[in-house]
């Protein structure tokens, strides 16, 4: 039986199980598309000045592009096999999101029992970021749940994103999720990503995260473990929302420590608050502020603040303290139930001794664009 809705198509096939049960099995084929276009960065260059282009060095400010496929097997027993695969792409110039890696996004299977709950391995969201979603920015679901959530992509304000990642990025390599979303609300979630090496420390990490989701707000916790290269890093978090009307209020802390070999360990302390207002009608609006506070952080080797988790300090440069505030908004005008028009900014000062590399030595940027975003 093949079923079509709009650009879905689902395959579904029936099979008899023990006891004559009717079991069923599907593949779904689904993506989504997203591009930025005008987008204006300034300090875009050593020289200081702006770029005007088709994203951010060609990527869409909100949603990574992707396609992929979902599929489940009823396999009795109140239990089914799932699995995803999901690559990401750039509309701007057709290439592969990571090249030489197709499904760098997921690639998983596993097991859905409504006893147990989702039991998952493979390449996939961290249950950190999964978790912080909730409060991470203006854009993540307001429930916690069993499907992964996203962030923000390419933007500046994106980066309080690695404190809920892995060794690899914010999705684990060779890893196995657990998640459990009871009936009264609370959910629980633990994952374990192994270093596929004789020894535990380089690239393994693991997670435990916790929360609950009661009517009008939710809220959760995480903590999260990070050897990379030989350096032990942890960050704690808890943050929540609360909608009330037509209004949605999230916030969110992170405290990370980060090993650094002969030096000290470094400090970091970040907050989130956002809005987001859903009125009436075909537009909704969202406004957020953050800021990522560094202490004993030593740069990397080009001489910035390296990302928690994944950052290697250069040990030779000595340690640093500032901080990064950025400021974002957004407009949605909201064509169909798939298609999105978008006017979007971020507004990112550093001060102290907090340096990135996208900014080539200034200390403030401003970023603005345009875009449309449809899902199939």
């Amino acid at each position: 039986m093949v079923k079509k809705t709009g650009w879905t198509c689902v395959v579904a096939a029936g099979v008899l199980a023990a006891g004559g049960a009717h079991a069923q099995s599907s593949v779904q084929l689904y993506g989504l598309l997203d591009m930025s276009v005008p987008t204006y960065i300034t300090h875009a260059n050593a020289n200081g000045d702006h770029v005007v282009g088709m994203g951010n060095d060609g990527e869409p400010w909100f949603s990574g592009s992707r396609f992929g496929m979902r599929g489940a097997e009823d396999i009795g027993g109140g239990s089914k096999i799932i699995f995803t695969l999901e690559a990401e792409y750039r509309v701007s110039d057709g290439q592969m999101e990571d090249p030489g890696q197709l499904f760098d996004r997921d690639a998983w299977v596993g097991i859905d029992n409504a006893t147990i709950g989702r039991l998952t391995a493979g390449f996939q969201n961290t249950i950190a970021r999964d978790a912080a979603a909730i409060y991470g920015d203006a854009y993540g679901n307001a429930r916690l749940r069993y499907e992964e959530g996203g962030w923000t992509n390419s933007n500046n304000f994106k980066q309080m994103i690695f404190y809920a990642g892995s060794a690899t990025g914010t999705r684990s390599q060779n890893s196995i999720a657990w998640k459990k979303l009871f009936s009264n609300g609370l959910f629980a979630s633990a994952d374990y990503a192994f270093s596929n090496s004789t020894s535990f420390a380089p690239g393994s990490s693991y997670q435990l995260a916790a929360g609950y989701n009661g009517g009008p707000f939710a809220v959760s916790a995480f903590y999260n473990h990070v050897n990379h290269g030989g350096l032990t890093n942890q960050t704690w978090s808890i943050g929540g929302n609360y909608i009330f009307d037509i209004f949605r209020l999230n916030a969110g802390y992170f405290h990370y420590l980060g090993d650094q070999g002969a030096l000290a360990q470094r400090h970091d302390d970040a907050w989130t608050v956002s809005l987001k207002i859903v009125p009436a009608g075909p537009l909704d609006y969202e406004i957020g502020y953050q800021q990522m506070r560094v202490n004993n952080a030593a740069y990397d080797t080009d001489g910035n603040i390296p990302n928690a988790n994944i950052g290697t300090p250069d040990l030779t440069n000595g340690l640093h303290n500032g901080f990064k505030e950025t400021l974002y908004g957004s407009i949605f005008y909201r064509l169909s139930k798939r298609t999105e028009l978008y006017l979007a900014g971020d507004y990112m000062k550093l001060h102290g001794g907090y340096t990135v590399a996208t900014t080539f030595g200034a200390k403030n940027q401003l970023e603005l664009t345009t875009g449309i975003r449809t899902r199939f």
